[in-house]
């Protein structure tokens, strides 16, 4: 039994985001990469969320390393909240990663990070009876790497996050040549990112985008502000070299794309304009036709620098007649309704907006499907795990293997918690493991259960109804009241006949129950509950939340 490999998915499997692997062999494990996914629209109040780390706590004996394939918070974002859980377990990522990791620590936490070690595509690193090394990829943020894994039921790879892109820096281009010696050697699962398996063709290549975004600039005759990721370094860079052609300094606005880029530059992923970036403060100053301003916001977070400019409450920079904004980005599904009501803003302050649905100002970091075909050929598993995407990727991703001429058999879907066993030369699927998502709510993790999210939906959905009386102890007479507090039910001054009658109905009902002699308070409380929660869905056809407050004297 010693040679069993098992592969369980704590997040990533059948969703976008919250990525996070463990691989085992006997008594040995490493945990592959630890994300993050933001809220979706019923987690009401949620900030983001988390993988539910369980099964990970009861096998903490056998992790020897975290493995980080590169620096996006799908892929890291969860590890700040996870580190004193796996205090003095090493760190394995490239520099920028890691760079990145030490970010947010400082950040979220205000640490150091401790046991780490910085890796390079081909090095390879042993643990126990696995030997890892480390892939060069191409994607939308620099220093990813994929991993080939050597373990005793044979070569497993993992492409991590990846795409094909002939015009990236030789630094930066996914390392085909290593993915086809793995393919020589023999592989028996390959682990391939399905994030765009249902999208045909190949993915458009950086140099189209700088090509569109170096037309829009040149062509306007006013500021330019371009808001894109703050992770994607090479764009940045792009939009740097087209300043300096077309004669524009550079601004960058928010915190993020200031940090990245500093920390770019300081690991020789960017060079900064010579002639310096224009401060804040000197925005406005500026002449408009000479300036090209890079900055957050493409995802209409609330507090970005686009979305604070798009209300005009930014502090430095206002939108105006004749500025254009492209959206360099992306839209992530669930944010469309932001970017839009963004959109929308900018364009009423007079602003130009064009984003990559119109044209093409946005390249994807993930393969497409002749891309995906390409690492198959290249390196012929003979079984293929999907990763990253939702089902429907996954199972895209599973008939182009069968197009190809694989057979349905070798070609393994699985979910979060599902347990991946490979043993003797087959791929299987053996039970599943506790998994599931924990919110994060301010500063609280964990706390914000499923029956919180229903309550914040119902709340939001049919409002809330505070009765208030005070009563007699004794005797059960009303001494004051009732008066009912609404909150999002109805516009208060339009629904004072609506509030008359239910304060008639709840009258109606204390004077039968306190004639029976009942004056339990727990009793009482929950018929007045029950009485208005049929008054509100009778008159209004609504179920608001009604929480009674009964006062004795």
């Amino acid at each position: 039994m010693s040679g069993y490999v098992k592969i369980v998915p704590l997040g990533g499997l059948g969703e976008i985001g919250l990525n996070m692997m463990v691989l085992e062999c006997g008594e040995e494990a490493i945990v592959i990469d630890a994300g993050l996914m933001f809220p979706e629209d019923y987690m009401f109040g949620v900030d983001m969320v988390l993988p539910d780390i369980s099964y990970l706590k009861a096998k903490r004996d056998k992790i020897r390393a975290i493995i980080l394939t590169h620096g996006h918070e799908d892929h890291i974002g969860a590890l700040p909240f996870f580190l004193e859980e796996f205090k003095g377990i090493p760190i394995y990522g490239t520099a920028f990663t890691l760079g990145l990791l030490q970010e947010k620590l400082r950040d979220q936490k205000g640490g150091e990070l401790e046991e780490c070690y910085v890796v390079k595509p081909r090095d390879r690193v042993d643990f126990g009876p696995m030997e890892v090394e480390f892939i060069r990829v191409c994607h939308s943020i620099p220093d990813c790497v994929g991993l080939g894994i050597k373990t005793p039921e044979g070569y497993i790879v993992h492409s991590g996050d990846f795409k094909l892109d002939s015009s990236a820096p030789p630094t930066e281009r996914t390392d085909l040549r290593k993915f086809a010696e793995y393919g020589e050697k023999g592989v028996a699962l390959l682990l391939s990112d399905s994030t765009n398996a249902d999208r045909d063709g190949f993915s458009l290549s950086e140099r189209e985008v700088a090509r569109k975004l170096e037309e829009i600039v040149r062509e306007r005759k006013g500021r330019v502000i371009v808001a894109l990721f703050a992770s994607n370094i090479r764009r940045i860079g792009q939009l740097m070299e087209i300043a300096a052609r077309t004669g524009r300094k550079v601004a960058l606005v928010g915190k993020n794309v200031v940090a990245n880029s500093r920390l770019a530059a300081e690991l020789d992923y960017l060079d900064l304009p010579s002639d310096g970036l224009v401060e804040l403060n000197g925005i406005e100053q500026a002449p408009p036709g000479e300036l090209l301003i890079i900055t957050t916001g493409s995802q209409a977070e609330p507090m970005s620098a686009l979305s604070l400019m798009a209300s005009e409450s930014h502090k430095y920079l206002k939108v105006r007649e004749g500025d254009t904004i492209v959206l360099s980005s992306r839209f992530i599904p669930g944010n469309e309704r932001s970017i839009t009501h963004m959109i929308n803003n900018l364009c009423r302050l007079g602003a130009e907006v064009i984003y990559s649905e119109i044209a093409p100002v946005h390249a994807s970091g993930h393969a497409h499907r002749k891309e995906l075909q390409l690492l198959l050929s290249l390196v012929q598993p003979r079984y293929l795990l999907p990763v990253h995407g939702e089902y429907r990727h996954l199972v895209a991703h599973r008939q182009l293997a069968q197009e190809m001429g694989m057979e349905d058999g070798r070609v393994v879907l699985a979910e979060d918690g599902q347990v991946i066993a490979l043993r003797d030369g087959e791929v299987t699927l053996e039970g599943r493991v506790e998994v599931g998502k924990v919110f994060v709510d301010g500063k609280g993790i964990g706390d914000v259960e499923d029956v919180v999210l229903r309550d914040r939906r119902h709340l939001s959905e049919d409002g809330m109804v505070v009765p208030i009386m005070v009563v007699k102890e004794q005797t059960g007479e009303i001494i004051s009241g009732p008066d009912i507090i609404t909150k999002g039910v109805f516009f208060e001054e339009r629904g004072g006949e609506v509030l008359e009658r239910a304060k008639e109905r709840l009258l109606e009902m204390w004077r039968e129950i306190t004639e029976t002699g009942r004056s339990d308070e727990t009793e009482l409380e929950e018929e007045v509950r029950r009485v208005l929660k049929r008054f509100f869905k009778k008159e209004m056809g609504r179920r608001p939340v009604i929480i009674p407050v009964i006062i004795g004297m």
